[in-house]
């Protein structure tokens, strides 16, 4: 057979992306008459170039979109670009550059690079949260939740990182380090602003519940974050302040072994004895460089002041040294707490650094209270029940609920953010900027030269009037923190160019996303941050929708081999090359260190550009590989084998379908088993469905290989006309299956076999129950008990001719001797024993 036509994907797949685009195909509008799936992907940061894991987590989205598509919904699919930031400004001030430029022409080059994989997203609706167009409705956002009291100003310790001179979040500080520069945070007091995220801590903890379709993991870490406990409120006195201080505690059964109390450095008591305490004054100044996160003073070495104080446990009414303590966090409980250090290892640490009195009040072996009291030989359950019920009945205690989680505070001091819309005035105070106004828009002529904030230094942004009573006012200078952009972009989608905020109707028909998917790296800060803002805004009146994201896919990461010269230098894998069994360094011959599999990084430079593989092999098999290695939810180990390997078999496939259309149909008998071929069909079929809608799309790949390494088995030079005509309609219900996956082989595929329209809005292909009872079923043919052969049969076979089948085999007949068998025992669908 002569093929005459070669796969070639690059040409291919600019011709389709140019049809999708010509025909407008992913483009959707709100329509009531047909059912809605909204699928989203993270937006990603513009930093200039695609890298691997963007590949493999939009491929995910892409899949599931097109795959609804074919199931007949209405699926709108986005994009758009989380354009504010550090990052950006860092950028630009590093290549001198102005960070709009920066960022809009990085914003070009990856949605070109998007294209040329095929993503199906309806490109109208594409936004970027550094639009004026777009932020000057999260200002609108901000000036709502001030009305309704979700947003204030106060002075507050902030976590300051000194490197990109800006305020951080908690969540932004990875132990004790800002998370983009990686310096260590410092602790500075400055007037800031906070949105009420603390007044839906129960609703966001609560209904975590109501989310079945999110990682069970995902879900644990967001209820630590929020971190609800019930404490038990004491109150121990201080007979030389002749006042009390009160602790919370969760572990009340402790209270016979305290032997110190702790309070934090910002305690009212201790800034009332730092006034007199030259040394305590100096501690609390260390203690300042500490980050103000609760892992950083976790980790932090525990260090104390002593004080010339005393506390009295209310319970055993012994008068125990006061501390000053840098692990004391100041904004969780009562900033204060009793120290028990033979039950807790924080305790213990302090106790043996100061020489401390410790009490061992728990016996580890035998698991039971001891040198307690009246909770002697209780377990510590049992104990901790006793001394509640003791501690109620003497009226020492209350019980009150604390949680981890604090307000958000969103303040930041660069320029490259949303200008946060209010306005100072002498004769008004804080005034709301007039919607009218909106946007409060970023200058254009900034410089960076000056160390802080460039807004502040502009010589006349923040000069403005009072929209309040027109007098000479200045504005704010901070801008917001850009998760503030990505916490309702997922709503602007629905509708991106209404006048207002949201359009409440397109976000009624399109939200909740029914399949957010992003990495796991955002499960605490922007998922809750954007579970916050969907009941902030319906509190808001704006809409009303409990939670933004129905279900959730977080997907591993996309890991390498890491390789080192003989100088410690990491090298990229294309500057070595395998040899037997070494690595070879390509540029000096030496043998390369391999070191482990670890997350593809930049700093590692165990990378694969993702446009070279695209321009190889084609972005089909670019996605193929993607999907076909690991779960979704697992890492994916890179293997340039297994990217050959797709390559190959998309190659095979194609060669396969021009091999059919160019062969000479006989007049001849069947050539190939029909039935067992739309057995292989159908079972397919019915497996993929289920699978691609459970993202098991390393198994839809193996499926889709299993049934196609069937189809090229076949003899294509015996084809009858029967058997082409059939094999063709196999086929293309094949490219149906292969469509949301390798969408561009599949359309030129779809086009050469007579297919009508575009594949990717053909109707996913239905299977028939009755192929996936196979008709002919393996028994297992015993005698007397014992396993002597296996015999094929038909599904139905009536038992009497199952029988005479069965004592017919040479395997039971000489066994049986001439005689009748006594009797024939049959497990239907599984043996037929002989009994002799």
């Amino acid at each position: 057979m002569n093929n005459t036509v070669e796969y070639k994907p690059v040409e291919i797949e600019q011709k389709w992306q140019q049809i999708w685009h010509d025909k407008r195909s992913f483009e959707v509008e709100t329509d009531q008459a047909k059912p809605k799936y909204y699928v989203l992907e993270m937006l990603p940061y513009p930093s200039g170039k695609i890298h691997m894991g963007h590949l493999r987590n939009y491929t995910i989205g892409d899949v599931i979109a097109r795959f609804k598509v074919m199931q007949g919904f209405n699926v709108l699919h986005p994009m758009g670009w989380d354009a504010f930031g550090l990052p950006a400004e860092n950028a630009a001030i590093e290549r001198k550059l102005h960070p709009k430029s920066w960022t809009y022409d990085n914003i070009d080059h990856m949605r070109a690079q998007f294209m040329k994989i095929g993503f199906s997203y309806d490109w109208r609706r594409e936004v970027a949260t550094c639009s004026p167009d777009y932020y000057k409705h999260e200002q609108k956002i901000f000036l709502e939740f001030l009305t309704q009291g979700l947003a204030y100003q106060k002075e507050a310790e902030v976590n300051w990182d000194p490197v990109d001179n800006t305020v951080l979040a908690n969540e932004q500080v990875v132990d004790g380090k800002g998370w983009r520069s990686g310096a260590v945070v410092e602790r500075r007091k400055l007037k800031q602003w906070f949105l009420k995220i603390t007044d839906f801590a129960d609703g966001l903890l609560n209904e975590l519940d109501n989310l079945p379709n999110w990682p069970e993991h995902v879900k644990t870490m967001q209820r630590k974050w929020i971190g609800k406990q019930e404490m038990t409120a004491l109150e121990f006195f201080i007979p030389e302040l002749n006042q009390a201080v009160e602790i919370q505690t969760t572990t009340p059964e402790a209270l016979f072994g305290c032997t110190f109390v702790a309070l934090s450095v910002d305690h009212g008591i201790t800034q009332k004895l730092a006034q007199k305490d030259t040394k305590l004054q100096e501690f609390i100044h260390q203690c300042k460089s500490i980050p103000t996160t609760e892992s950083a003073q976790e980790l932090a070495e525990k260090k104390g002041h002593l004080t010339e104080i005393t506390a009295i446990n209310p319970v055993t009414k012994i008068a125990v040294p006061v501390y000053i303590a840098n692990y004391v966090l100041s904004d969780f409980g009562s900033g204060a707490l009793y120290g028990c250090p033979g039950m807790d290892q924080r305790d213990q640490e302090f106790a043996k650094k100061y020489n401390i009195k410790i009490i061992q009040n728990f016996d580890e072996e035998q698991q039971v209270m001891i040198n307690s009291d009246f909770l002697n030989a209780l377990t510590q359950d049992k104990a901790h029940e006793k001394i509640i019920n003791y501690l109620k009945e003497h009226k020492l205690s209350t019980q009150k609920i604390t949680y981890r989680l604090h307000d958000w505070g969103i303040s930041r001091q660069r320029y490259w953010g949303c200008p946060i819309p209010v306005v100072y005035c002498d004769a008004c105070g804080i005034v709301p900027e007039n919607e009218a106004n909106l946007p409060v828009s970023l200058p254009d002529d900034i410089s960076f030269e000056m160390p802080g904030n460039p807004l502040k230094n502009h010589p006349t942004w923040s000069k403005t009037n009072c929209p309040s009573c027109g007098k000479e006012a200045t504005r704010e200078t901070d801008t917001f923190d850009t998760f503030f952009e990505s916490s309702w972009y997922f709503a602007r989608y629905c509708n991106n160019t209404t006048d207002k905020t949201i359009d409440e109707q397109d976000c009624h028909y399109w939200l909740p996303v029914d399949q957010y998917i992003g990495g796991v790296e955002h499960a605490v800060m922007h998922l809750l941050y954007a579970r916050f803002f969907t009941k902030a805004m319906k509190k808001c009146g704006m809409w009303n929708l409990d939670e933004p994201f129905k279900g959730l896919l977080t997907q591993g990461m996309v890991c390498h081999e890491t390789y080192k010269d003989v100088n410690g230098h990491w090298l990229y894998p294309d500057e070595v090359e395998k040899q037997g069994d070494n690595y070879i360094c390509k540029a000096t011959g030496e043998i390369a260190k391999v070191g482990r599999i670890e997350k593809m990084s930049k700093s590692k430079r165990n990378t694969v550009d993702p446009d070279y593989i695209v321009n190889k092999f084609g972005a089909d098999t670019a996605r193929f590989f993607m999907l076909s290695d690991s779960p979704p939810e697992k890492d994916l180990i890179w293997n340039d084998s297994a990217i050959e390997g797709s390559h190959k078999f998309l190659r095979r496939l194609f060669s396969f379908v021009t091999e059919i259309l160019e062969v000479e149909a006989k007049e001849a008998e069947e050539s190939f088993n029909h039935n067992k071929i739309l057995v292989a069909l159908h079972k397919t079929i019915h497996a993929l469905t289920d699978e691609i809608a459970e993202f098991n799309f390393n198994r839809v790949v193996a499926r889709i290989r299993e049934l196609a390494n069937q189809l090229f088995e076949i003899d294509l030079n015996k084809l009858s006309n029967n058997d082409k005509e059939l094999l063709v309609s196999i086929v293309k219900d094949v490219v149906k299956l292969l469509s949301p996956m390798t969408p561009h082989l599949a359309e030129e595929l779809w086009v050469m076999l007579g297919g009508e329209g575009l594949v990717c809005k053909a109707s996913w292909p239905i299977y028939e129950e009755k192929f996936l009872v196979e008709d002919q079923v393996t028994l297992a043919v015993q005698v007397n008990g014992k396993l002597r052969t296996t015999i094929e049969v038909a599904r139905n076979i009536e038992e009497e001719a199952l029988k005479q089948l069965a004592i017919n085999l040479d395997q039971v007949q000489k066994f049986l001797l001439g005689n009748n068998p006594k009797k024939i025992i049959i497990v239907p669908g599984k043996i037929v024993n002989v009994v002799v």
